[in-house]
């Protein structure tokens, strides 16, 4: 199965021409590549999206989310499975270091965070920065690799990827989540990003994509935020915007809400209010 008409040179070099590019981005490293993949071959990978509708791996509805995944690569079909494995292969691997200048990039074969997502309209998920460490390895996360399914979006759907300053007083770069489009970022303890608005998109779609996580053993103090050496993902309030996120920014809870099935935490929020 072919995901790129690219050879590995031409791969190489496209990262390499794009280099700077990345390094230099606002408001922290990161591009976008549209038609990046063969159409065909992404079309079979939507083909394969699980119905998350009516049930999904995990389901998270709390004061910085309303979004569903998979988890692992067990729901994925023949087709993302060969797809993610080449997200995860040596060309591709290479690519990144190329593109970003990080060196010795690790895949994460569980998808631990990774994988399918989907988003249902009034879904949203608040600005924030990512857990820093692999649950299980303890690895440092230092990229993400967004691939948007989304064929025929509309503008005023909204759903767009958001990249905030580090001092969270403006959104400097706003992406529509359009089919065939690929965005690489810096994981940092700064990198602050999401899709903060609800989901505005018709009850018959949603927001549709396929994360992939990258790591190294260490990272440089810059992107370290002391006292929060490891920790879950920290959502952040916009200025003059009434995010309310003070439920979901205990890392305890958002910890336990990782290996608590749907229905049982479902259950005891109902119990609970």
């Amino acid at each position: 199965m072919k995901f790129i008409n690219q050879s590995v040179e031409q791969l190489h070099e496209l990262a390499k021409s794009k280099h700077k590019e990345y390094t230099e981005a606002a408001p922290f490293p990161n591009i976008y590549f549209d038609n990046f993949f063969n159409e065909e071959m992404l079309e079979k990978v939507l083909s394969e999206f699980p119905d998350m509708k009516k049930k999904a791996d995990l389901e998270f509805e709390e004061p910085g989310q309303v979004k569903r995944a998979t988890k692992g690569e067990y729901k994925f079909g023949e087709y993302t499975k060969a797809f993610a494995h080449f997200l995860n292969s040596q060309p591709f691997l290479e690519f990144l270091t190329h593109l970003t200048g990080i060196w010795t990039i690790l895949p994460d074969p569980y998808f631990e965070g990774g994988g399918f997502h989907q988003i249902l309209p009034e879904g949203y998920l608040k600005i924030h920065a990512d857990f820093n460490k692999h649950r299980w390895s303890k690895l440092d996360r230092r990229l993400n690799v967004l691939v948007y399914l989304n064929k025929d979006w509309h503008e005023e759907w909204g759903g767009h990827f958001e990249l905030w300053d580090k001092d969270m007083k403006t959104c400097q770069k706003k992406l529509a989540p359009v089919f065939n489009r690929m965005a690489i970022f810096s994981t940092t303890d700064f990198s602050f990003h999401g899709h903060p608005d609800p989901l505005k998109c018709p009850a018959d779609r949603s927001r549709k994509s396929f994360a992939l996580y990258y790591y190294t053993n260490g990272r440089p103090e810059e992107e370290i935020n002391h006292g929060l050496e490891d920790h879950s993902t920290l959502f952040k309030e916009r200025p003059g915007v009434n995010d309310k996120l003070a439920e979901s920014s205990s890392p305890g809870k958002n910890l336990v809400r990782q290996f608590v099935p749907p229905i049982l935490w479902n259950a005891a929020k109902k119990i609970l209010k």
